[in-house]
């Protein structure tokens, strides 16, 4: 299933929602500038590396190649993709439920949110697999709080959906707590399925990180209610 829209208009301009994925676009513009090996190292020292981080928390937070603890990558890895479809698709999804989320928190809060829901959905990925040496990277924990927050507080706000039937797309208008809450369950169950499968499913063969997507949707479902997601009054 393609989300195009939904039928959720907001009160206040999203900046921080546009300005969130300005900066994805141009980080991975500047990553098709670098070459093969560089692009290597550069995903290596500034996505999260789960047996980097391990290491850095039993030794007391050693640095990266940049100088940095390595504990920041939970946030610059936030930044960082893999390819066309991952950006776009992550995009896509912020696009349509960012900036109703951020229209109820306001920018600050929405801001402090979003970053805090992507640490703890790599921290969730990383608690499954800390001996793992692949990177992990993507906006999609961060995201997924999002998520979390918006199912919580728009249930019955309509998506405006693609649905594969056959071979032909077919536009529907789901309710949110159908789309989100079938999206959400299909990374948990493959979630659990990658415990079993590692070399198939999962980080660890350098695929989807399942447990960040479903970690940081709850996450995003806890917290959303602290950062004014309930609250009437406008916030900045």
């Amino acid at each position: 299933m393609v989300p195009i829209r939904d039928d959720n208009p907001t009160q206040t301009t999203p900046y921080v929602t546009y300005v969130l994925i300005l900066i994805n676009i141009l980080v991975f513009i500047y990553e098709l500038s670098l070459s093969g090996p560089t692009l290597e190292s550069f995903f290596r020292t500034w996505a999260v590396v789960p047996r980097e981080l391990t290491a850095s928390f039993e030794g007391g937070g050693a640095a990266t190649v940049g100088g940095y603890p390595e504990w920041i990558t939970l946030i610059t890895s936030q930044f960082l993709h893999g390819g066309f479809l991952h950006v776009a698709g992550n995009m896509l999804y912020l696009w349509i439920f960012g900036n109703n989320v951020e229209d109820k928190m306001g920018h600050s809060r929405f801001l402090i949110f979003y970053l805090l829901c992507g640490m703890l959905a790599a921290l969730a990925q990383w608690f499954f697999s800390s001996g793992s040496s692949i990177p992990s990277l993507g906006a999609s924990g961060a995201i997924a709080g999002v998520m979390g927050a918006y199912i919580l507080r728009f249930p019955n706000a309509k998506v405006l959906t693609l649905v594969p039937l056959g071979f032909i797309l077919f536009p529907f208008r789901i309710p949110a707590l159908f789309f989100l809450g079938f999206w959400f369950v299909m990374q948990a169950l493959y979630g659990v399925a990658s415990l079993n499968a590692p070399a198939n499913i999962g980080m660890e063969s350098g695929g989807v990180a399942y447990w960040a997507h479903a970690g940081g949707f709850a996450f995003g479902a806890l917290l959303g209610p602290v950062f004014g997601l309930f609250s009437d009054k406008r916030r900045v």
